[in-house]
């Protein structure tokens, strides 16, 4: 017992040296916590807080715009909003604006027809016309040029203020053939790369949507240049395919070899995603064995047949394209077999080289399957005898007479000389196009279906988004379109073009599927109810990015969807929940909303149509303010106004005037402004009213682009409130939200901070948001003021245990979304505080005082370093393509029985550059994350194990702010742990993976008019080749462009 007494005691002993020791490091470390009291910075806190709330709130007028809307607030309706009535209303309204622009179409149509019928041939006539390159163009001696002469051009408004002639047209000859009433400028070849039968309306409207396998022979006689031109034929036919159209390459010899292995035994969308995949798989292809042509046309018809069944493909043509040097057999046993006596599978044959022994073989097998066969020798050749394909398949519906009207997917374009030297977007528009075939009525030609060519008009998307009352759509709401195959027409967040050095078009950004903008919607169902042209409502929670993809908003949105009646379009509002479903009525007279609507400061959204200026010629040099007070004043009757904007316009215009006064004397009392650092202060309103008042001079302003054109973020545009004022709307009701722009052209957008406030009319979540002030200030000023606050204390004798001054602490100022607006070193303003301190912000991960949200972007761009030559440029090149040509005939030539080894040799040395690798921007898929701070957390302390030391800090909430205070401790070093950025990561694919993507098609509805077959078709028209047959005559088609509202 003793001896246990003694252990015991021993025991004891040991205890308690150990729990001193834990106790002192226990001390240790609540020492090292205590250096950074809470109360200390919750003393600054709560002084900065008090003191910038102050200066905004009297800068911006907030609280006196706040009762001012008060004061009206029983004279106010507040009604919800039914989505479903409003979505269906703007679809009607769309419509009737698609039909009037199909109907002009129409009547150009049925134009050019009775032209056509009426018209009786004169091989004697003599005739002129304005050739499009060059009208206006002096020789040396200052004579008009043939075919150019004096062409008037007088700018239009109707027009965009273009240059044009409204009495005359010109004429476009295509690229390759050398040779509207604007004028049409040449690249710097001298050649005019546009040919309207590769455009995507062309095509449309002149055949029925297809499914085209591809065969390319790729035996040994198919070396050299051949091959080359194989190549350039295929990748010429991939153009004339579209969104409609399914298809796959089979490249053979004695085996078939799948140009995308992935897809053996299908076929795949024609959309431009696909369509450049196989063109970069077509440079894997390589000449050698013997083409056993028999195994690729069993293997072709039965894959045509097979997809048939699956009912996934066009359900309506089908074609095999056959490239080849020759073929020793007719294969009629194989046609027998699959495709006579019907022929629904037409066979095209290409003829690669100059040799004409197996022509008669390739003809009899186009003509034998209602096809056409051409011979290409030249690169020069290719893109005009692929066209021939096009002229065969409109037959069915030139004979049917059926003028299918089509509506093209979005897509970036302009015609415009002057909009190549445009800086911004301004020069390329979204549009989309609305286009008929014309056709030749001629009895005697009617089996032979004569397709004279296509007429179509732009519809910019612009013209869409004036139909659609923002103003009813609340802060967050926006309206959006798509097409029949689920790619977006019209979308907030469609983004199609990026900039590097200048901006360009995305490769696919006509191909933008809803799925990857609304992605939170994994299972498609919003897409697919709209592709099916339903009519409905969908919920879910959204997380939409703001102020360049850097922060987020998290919220709830209710989508109501129906389709636009005569298009392949349907459309879809976006409505928010809470105040985004509530819009309110005010009323006052006109008298009393002219007279305050009078205000030099006052401003409304140019693009939002309060009246529509565009239908009269004298209407359309009016601003929207200019056209409102016209129309109420009874000057202008013939003006189409929105009446209940307009009312609306009117009450803000009241209820805010006030703020004009108030401004003007806290800018006239300068003597008593201390806050030389606001500079300015700005409102604006639910119906796009905006006010400004400087409180300097305009060339003293820190930020000259701020609420101009320039910041398209921070103005009302036509999908979209300003950034200041959506931010504002998401800040609990009476606290100011700041924040820095992030550094854009100009170095000085970093040097001011902006605040803003939401004015409402209730105090609930059912209440709309009115209206939001603002003002900016300086940087500097406002940093200055937190240095200022940070330097308090509460001891009687004015000596402070700790200040943001010591070295030993970091203070910050950072935003809800985790930026840093104050820090010791300037430099790390705008930053994101986890790249500067990352064991802190991972530490508030942890605590939860922030959240990670992970967000993806679809239509990202990312930088790749790929293998190039200039060798494909070069091969497009015209000039180049020609002197490729003459080698290739010079060397067969000479060595004709040799000819491939040598024109490989030859050809390789003009084309075939050293492979060189080149970092380009390719469309990828990004994972980046965002951050939000958890609002229910006001403060928070904590500690952080390091390497060997303790890292304390404290962070407090700036009161009635979106502000946090951060003080870190900056004697210990957590060196260990990395920065958190926000650096997107790109979303890589593995092989299996890449396969699924490809072969995995989404939902899609195929257009409702197919013309693949006529009894009373005359195919024997099917091509031919010197010394073979007469090629029938080209037909030259007719570009009409044509200009509609």
């Amino acid at each position: 017992m003793p001896e246990n007494l003694n252990l015991l005691r021993a025991f004891g002993g040991f205890f308690f040296i150990f729990w001193t020791a834990f106790n002192t490091t226990l001390v240790d470390v609540v020492g090292s916590e205590q250096q950074i009291p809470l109360s200390v910075v919750k003393l600054w806190a709560s002084a900065f807080g008090g003191e910038i709330k102050s200066i905004a709130a009297k800068y911006s007028g907030s609280q006196l715009l706040q009762k001012k809307y008060k004061e009206y607030e029983k004279d106010v309706a507040i009604e919800e909003i039914d989505g479903l009535q409003l979505v269906k209303k703007l679809a009607k309204n769309m419509e009737e604006m698609f039909h009037k622009k199909s109907e002009a179409v129409r009547r150009l149509v049925e134009a050019a027809e009775d032209a056509y019928l009426k018209h009786e041939f004169d091989a004697d006539l003599q005739y002129e016309y304005f050739n499009a390159v060059l009208i206006n163009e002096r020789d040396e001696e200052g004579n008009y040029l043939e075919l150019g002469k004096e062409f008037i051009l007088v700018p239009n408004d109707h027009f965009n203020n273009l240059p044009v002639n409204i009495s005359l047209s010109d004429v476009q000859v295509p690229t390759n053939m050398y040779n509207k009433g604007i004028k049409w400028e040449p690249d710097e070849n001298g050649v005019i790369a546009f040919d309207c039968r590769n455009r995507k309306w062309y095509i449309q409207a002149a055949t029925s949507p297809k499914d085209v396998v591809i065969l390319v022979d790729v035996s040994g006689s198919m070396k050299g240049l051949r091959l080359t031109i194989a190549k350039q034929t295929v990748s010429s036919i991939l153009d004339t395919l579209g969104d409609d159209d399914f298809f796959n390459i089979i490249a053979y010899n004695e085996e078939l070899h799948y140009v995308e292995p992935c897809l053996n035994g299908t076929l795949v969308q024609a959309d431009r995603a696909n369509k450049e995949h196989f063109r970069e798989h077509l440079d894997k292809l390589f000449a050698k064995g013997i083409g056993m042509l028999d195994i690729a046309l069993n293997e072709a018809f039965n894959m045509l047949n097979e997809f048939n069944h699956t009912g996934q493909g066009s359900i309506c043509s089908q074609a095999i394209m056959l490239i080849t040097d020759g073929a020793v057999d007719t294969y009629d046993t194989i046609f027998a077999k699959y495709n006579w006596p019907d022929r629904k599978v037409r066979i095209f044959t290409y003829l690669i080289g100059r040799e004409a022994a197996f022509a008669d073989n390739l003809k009899w097998m186009a003509c034998a399957n209602k096809g056409f066969f051409t011979q290409i020798s030249t690169l020069a050749d290719v893109q005009e005898n692929v066209m021939e394909y096009l002229h065969v398949l409109s037959r069915p519906k030139v004979i049917d007479q059926e003028h299918d009207v089509v509506w093209t997917e979005a897509y970036i374009d302009s015609t415009l000389p002057q909009a190549q030297k445009l800086a911004d977007d301004q020069g390329l528009v979204l549009m989309t196009t609305v286009a008929m075939p014309v056709f030749s009525k001629q009895n005697e030609t009617r089996s032979k279906g004569i397709l004279l060519g296509v007429v179509g008009t732009d519809v910019p998307v612009k013209e869409l988004l004036k139909t659609i009352p923002k103003y009813k759509l609340g802060i967050h709401g926006y309206a959006f379109a798509i097409t029949n195959n689920g790619y977006i027409l019209t979308h907030p967040e469609l983004r199609p073009l990026y900039e590097e050095g200048k901006k360009r078009r995305k490769p696919n950004y006509s191909s933008v599927d809803l799925s990857e903008v609304e992605w939170e919607d994994r299972d498609d169902v919003l897409r697919n109810a709209m592709v099916n042209r339903k009519t409905g409502k969908f919920s879910m929670e959204v997380k939409k990015t703001v102020d360049k993809g850097k922060r987020v908003l998290v919220m709830t949105n209710d989508y109501y969807y129906t389709d636009i009646k005569g298009t392949p379009f349907s459309l879809g509002v976006a409505l928010s929940r809470g105040h985004g479903k509530y819009f309110f009525r005010g009323n006052v007279t006109v008298e009393e909303g002219l007279h305050d609507l009078e205000h030099p400061d006052v401003s409304l959204a140019d693009e939002w149509s309060y009246c529509n200026t565009d239908l009269h010629p004298e209407h359309r040099q009016m601003t929207q303010l200019e056209a409102i007070k016209r129309y109420l004043t009874g000057k202008e009757p013939l003006l189409q106004c929105d009446k209940e904007l307009i009312q609306e316009v009117l009450f803000d215009a009241v209820v805010s005037a006030p703020i004009e006064a108030y401004w003007t004397s806290l800018a006239l009392n300068k003597s008593e402004n201390s806050d030389k650092g606001v500079e300015v202060a700005f409102l604006g309103t639910r119906t796009g009213l905006s006010r400004i008042n400087l409180f300097v001079g305009p060339e003293q302003l820190t930020n000259q682009d701020f609420l101009t054109a320039e910041d398209k973020e921070n103005i009302f545009n036509a999908d979209h409130f300003p950034l200041w004022y959506r931010r504002a709307a998401e800040q609990i009701p009476g606290s100011f939200v700041y924040s820095i722009p992030f550094s854009t052209e100009t170095a000085n957008k970093s040097n001011v901070v902006t605040a803003s406030t939401a004015i409402q009319l209730l105090d609930d979540r059912k209440s709309p948001v009115v209206a939001a002030v603002g003002i900016q200030m300086k940087l500097e000023f406002f940093q200055r003021k937190f240095w200022t606050a940070s330097r308090q204390c509460a001891s009687l004798d004015g000596r402070c245990a700790i200040s943001c001054d010591d070295e030993a602490i970091n203070c910050y100022l950072i935003d809800n979304n985790g930026f840093i607006l104050v820090s010791e070193d300037y430099r790390q303003t705008g930053y994101f505080f986890g790249e500067v301190e990352g064991a802190v912000m991972n530490k508030l991960l942890t605590m939860g005082s922030f959240k990670r949200i992970t967000l993806y972007d679809y239509q990202a761009m990312c930088r790749t370093n790929k293998e190039s030559s200039d060798s494909a440029h070069s091969l497009l090149d015209p000039y180049n393509a020609f002197f490729a040509a003459v080698k290739w005939i010079m060397t067969e030539l000479v060595l004709f029985l040799v000819e491939f080894n040598l024109c490989s040799w030859w050809h390789s040395d003009l084309t075939a550059k050293a492979q060189r690798l080149k970092q380009t921007l390719e469309p990828c898929d990004t994972e980046y994350p965002a951050f939000v701070s958890e609002r229910t957390i006001k403060e928070t302390m904590g500690n952080i194990a390091c390497d060997d030391c303790f890292k304390s800090f404290v962070i407090q909430q700036i009161p009635s702010s979106n502000l946090f205070m951060v003080v870190v401790d900056n004697e210990c070093f957590c060196d260990s742990v990395p920065p958190i950025t926000m650096a997107p990561i790109e979303i890589r694919y593995n092989e299996s993976l890449k396969c699924e993507r490809l072969k995995s098609q989404k939902i899609r509805r195929r257009p409702e008019s197919c013309h693949g077959f006529h009894p009373e078709e005359n195919a024997r028209e099917c091509g031919g080749v010197s010394g073979l047959s007469a090629k029938p005559p080209l037909l030259l088609p007719l570009l009409l462009t044509i200009f509609s509202r």
